[in-house]
């Protein structure tokens, strides 16, 4: 019998985390978690309260709500994917619009709503057959994950595949926008002090500005085999 293992994947923003960790759980029938959509929920919910805004930020406030959070992924067979669910209701839609974008860091950054989540995302992996993509997994989630890669590309090219993304999806974006909450979202993520974003030491580095998606699935998918 093949021994599971636990993927770790983690990077900068719009790197494709999600599409390569989809892929990887598909071929692999492991589970899959997008941490990114826990911390676009808890920031949804912050919003809703009218906790957090672009000009605003009551943290005490969200910090002592934490509790009332509930977060959960339903296996969606249409989508292939699990959906994000917050105190039982599904905003896998909603989490994923820019004015959650613009405000993710921002809660991600808090550690009270980092503690809760790991805490969750742990008690996922703890029987392996895992695929898990966010910005801490390989470092703080699962420090001894059996694969760990760490996705990066051009700000440009990240923020050209988030504008086509949410332009086919029909939102009035703009190019200039996406690329600014890219470079913004990377500063945050970077130099937050806690869990900050930043390649494990023994994190294999997938630069994939100009590499396709049917070539990185094959060179990940020896990189898996080989250790299972």
């Amino acid at each position: 019998m093949t021994k599971k293992i636990i993927i770790a994947i983690d990077g900068f923003s719009s790197t494709g985390k999600s599409t390569i960790a989809k892929q990887l759980a598909k071929e692999l029938g492991y589970i899959y978690v997008d941490t990114g959509a826990m911390y676009r929920a808890v920031t949804l919910y912050a919003m809703q309260q009218n906790y957090i805004s672009e000009n605003h930020f009551n943290l005490q406030d969200l910090i002592a709500d934490l509790h009332n959070i509930s977060l959960s992924f339903t296996f969606n067979e249409n989508l292939g994917f699990a959906e994000m669910f917050l105190n039982g209701t599904n905003v896998e839609k909603e989490i994923r619009t820019i004015e959650v974008s613009k405000l993710v860091s921002k809660v991600a950054a808090i550690s009270e709503v980092r503690k809760k989540l790991v805490s969750e995302q742990q008690e996922m992996g703890k029987n392996k057959g895992i695929v898990m993509d966010g910005r801490d997994i390989g470092t703080v989630v699962f420090p001894n994950a059996e694969l760990k890669l760490f996705m990066t590309a051009s700000a440009d090219k990240r923020a050209t595949r988030r504008y086509k993304e949410l332009l086919d999806r029909g939102d009035n974006v703009k190019y200039e926008e996406i690329l600014r909450n890219v470079q913004e979202r990377d500063r945050i993520d970077s130099t937050r002090k806690d869990s900050p974003l930043i390649k494990a030491k023994d994190a294999i580095e997938f630069d994939n500005s100009d590499m396709g998606l049917k070539e990185q699935f094959e060179r990940i998918m020896s990189l898996v085999n080989a250790r299972i």
